[in-house]
């Protein structure tokens, strides 16, 4: 990741770092900032390993990038799932759906005797 950094913007920054710590600490002060990057990269890397052997094989599995926020499109998203067409895998579209439900209700049956009214009992109340 850059953050926005352009090489005017590190120069600006190094130029800066120059003047506030002055040129003879400035070495000590850059390679103490190397060895935490280094340090911060192997505690990064030591995090990703356990994650890794106490996920098992389901962690490589995963496509992360696949599963970014920032592609998905509500609009898309919709308008596939209202579309005309079923995806190939798909049994139905949206607009088939109430035929494939409702050709599978039977209608109601009559009743073969008809019931007299409902069972009461007088020692219930």
């Amino acid at each position: 990741m850059s953050f926005g950094l352009t090489v005017e913007k590190l120069f600006l920054i190094g130029l800066v770092a120059l003047l506030i710590v002055g040129p003879d600490r400035l070495p000590a002060y850059s390679a103490q900032l190397a060895r935490l990057v280094k340090r911060l990269k192997s505690m990064a890397q030591g995090a990703e390993s356990r994650l890794r052997d106490e996920m098992g094989d389901d962690f490589d599995a995963v496509n992360w990038k696949e599963l970014d926020p920032r592609k998905y499109d509500p609009r898309r998203i919709i308008r596939d799932a209202l579309a005309d067409d079923p995806k190939p895998g798909t049994k139905f579209s949206v607009r088939d759906e109430p035929a494939a439900v409702y050709s599978t209700v039977k209608p109601p049956q009559p009743a073969d005797k008809p019931v007299a009214g409902t069972p009461h009992d007088s020692e219930s109340t």
